[in-house]
């Protein structure tokens, strides 16, 4: 009796165990759906007043787009531009973040053009994959009305590689640089949480495999083997996708010192060069 009565306290823990599991496992997933806003994107919102104070001579436009305000800053060179670089940059706060990018493409005597997201510094409007489409879209349409495509250059950093593989898939460009990007939304979020079903949860896909491969320019990707956000092993994916990828490696390069290493910048100027 003693045996029978062990055995059904054993039970009724194993029963109690597998339901705590499994209220975990939902309550994990319904965290990870509503806030996965929150933990892909971390804006820093400015006022319309606040002025910004870049080193290099820059103009500021705020554009009317749908009711929202699109914010764009250009870097300008002290020469001739021989073109204009378009950056879209990465999830973290704004445009002011990503200040030590001007002077590569200045010294090269590129105009370098920054758009900051719906929530992110001046930029207004509520953030969707569809919104941000549109206003990355809309920068390159004021850029093609003031040069030709074969001078415009794609540049995309972390989260902003699908938008710019977004933008070089529906127009022409005279290169698609990549720095950090990913496969797809769903196949880094699952990286982070194998055990949900990603696929179902994520309402952001950004596709870049499925852009590259509607994408006629050239396309260079800038990875470190060490990054510690977005694994090596998406951009070694989008290489075996597609053959004309030019994958640079940067032996022990972490997610945000690729500009550190020299050979970032010797290629970097090379692509610009040409």
């Amino acid at each position: 009796m003693d045996i029978w009565k062990m055995i059904l306290r054993t039970r009724q823990r194993v029963q109690r165990v597998l339901l705590a599991l499994v209220a975990i496992y939902f309550i994990g997933g319904a965290v990870l759906y509503f806030t996965q806003d929150h933990l892909l994107f971390h804006p820093k919102p400015l006022p319309k007043e606040y002025k910004f104070s870049f080193q290099p001579s820059f103009q500021e436009a705020n554009i009317l787009f749908n009711n929202n305000n699109v914010n764009i800053i250009k870097f300008k060179p002290a020469h001739q531009r021989k073109g204009v670089v378009l950056f879209y940059h990465g999830n973290m706060g704004n445009v002011e973040h990503y200040r030590q990018y001007p002077s590569i493409f200045l010294r090269n005597e590129y105009e370098i053009w920054m758009i900051d997201y719906p929530g992110f510094g001046k930029t207004t409007g509520k953030l969707t994959e569809k919104l941000l489409d549109s206003e990355a879209l809309l920068m390159y349409d004021l850029a093609a009305k003031q040069i030709s495509a074969d001078s415009i250059t794609i540049y995309g950093k972390s989260i902003g590689t699908g938008v710019a593989s977004f933008v070089a898939s529906k127009k022409n460009c005279r290169i698609l640089i990549l720095e950090t990007p990913y496969y797809s939304i769903p196949s880094l979020a699952k990286n982070y949480f194998p055990i949900y079903p990603v696929n179902l949860m994520i309402k952001y896909s950004f596709p870049i495999h499925t852009y590259l491969k509607n994408i006629k320019c050239p396309i260079t990707i800038f990875h470190g083997t060490g990054d510690e956000v977005i694994s090596y092993k998406h951009s070694l994916r989008l290489k075996n996708d597609n053959k004309k990828i030019e994958l640079i490696s940067i032996q022990n390069g972490k997610h945000n010192d690729l500009s550190r290493y020299d050979l970032f910048q010797k290629k970097l100027d090379s692509l610009l060069a040409r």
